[in-house]
């Protein structure tokens, strides 16, 4: 069975984050496996596990400079990594995205592809079912349990009320939460094998994609960020008999009431 793995690489969320002057995150230092992903990457090796043969392939988009989050997936028992780095892809929305993650999924047979359900620094939540939609795929979201049953995908998939059971066909795209498994810790066998797998850096043009990505394909636009306001204190209110009345009073000045 061979599974296809969309990963992200972010800047480290110990350090302090900043913006440039287009309103894109700042990722000129450190960068690691968006720990989103690694549920992906786990489920992934699990499946292929079960399933007897096969492989898992961690495919991503950003900059290459920095390799040492693909090189984690790698290190945790990924077989192969595929990153599309270019400066071009700079401005790129979330459709976007998952045009340049179709276009190097499609250059290999799988069998099914995992995502996370959203980075943890975007937070769209778009990407994987348009990355579906692009393929051609079923799209199963928040995805507590995958199984796999000959050609069949079975997946409980988290909902406000429960869980629903559902079955598709494979191929299927199938995001996952942080739930779905416990990912495993790199083993120092595994980060010296990481070492010499296959990570394959490719272009927008090795892709075909010029001019469909990068700021002028993009369809939406950051105009500005701005800080969350802090969070101010509370006002203290003594009972001295009239305690109700005070708190109709506020709850009817923010219009609760």
């Amino acid at each position: 069975m061979n599974i296809v793995v969309c990963v992200k690489q972010i800047p480290d969320p110990a350090a302090p984050q900043s913006f440039d002057a287009s309103n894109n995150l700042n990722r000129s230092g450190k960068l690691i496996l968006d720990e989103a992903d690694t549920y992906g990457v786990e489920m992934a090796l699990q499946l292929v596990d079960k399933s007897g043969g096969g492989e898992v392939t961690v495919v991503s988009m950003g900059s290459a400079a920095d390799v040492a989050g693909l090189r984690n997936a790698l290190a945790m028992g990924a077989a192969k990594a595929v990153i599309v780095s270019d400066d071009s892809l700079r401005g790129t929305d979330a459709l976007g995205t998952a045009k340049v993650l179709a276009a190097v999924i499609r250059r290999d047979s799988f069998d099914l592809v995992l995502a996370a359900t959203e980075s943890s620094d975007g937070y769209t939540g778009t990407t994987p079912v348009q990355l579906a939609e692009l393929l051609g795929l079923p799209s199963i979201t928040f995805a507590k349990a995958v199984t796999v049953e000959g050609s069949s995908l079975k997946v409980s998939r988290q909902t406000e009320a429960g869980f629903d059971e559902i079955t598709a066909p494979l191929p299927a795209l199938v995001t996952v939460t942080a739930g779905v498994v416990e990912p495993r810790y790199a083993s120092f066998k595994g980060i010296m094998a990481a070492k010499s797998k296959p990570l394959e850096v490719l272009s927008v043009a090795d892709l075909g994609l010029e001019g469909q990505v990068g700021i002028s394909g993009a369809r939406e636009v950051i105009v500005s960020v701005e800080a969350v306001e802090s969070r101010q204190g509370g006002e203290k209110y003594v009972d001295d008999g009239d305690g109700a009345a005070k708190v109709v009073a506020f709850l009817e000045s923010i219009k609760v009431l």
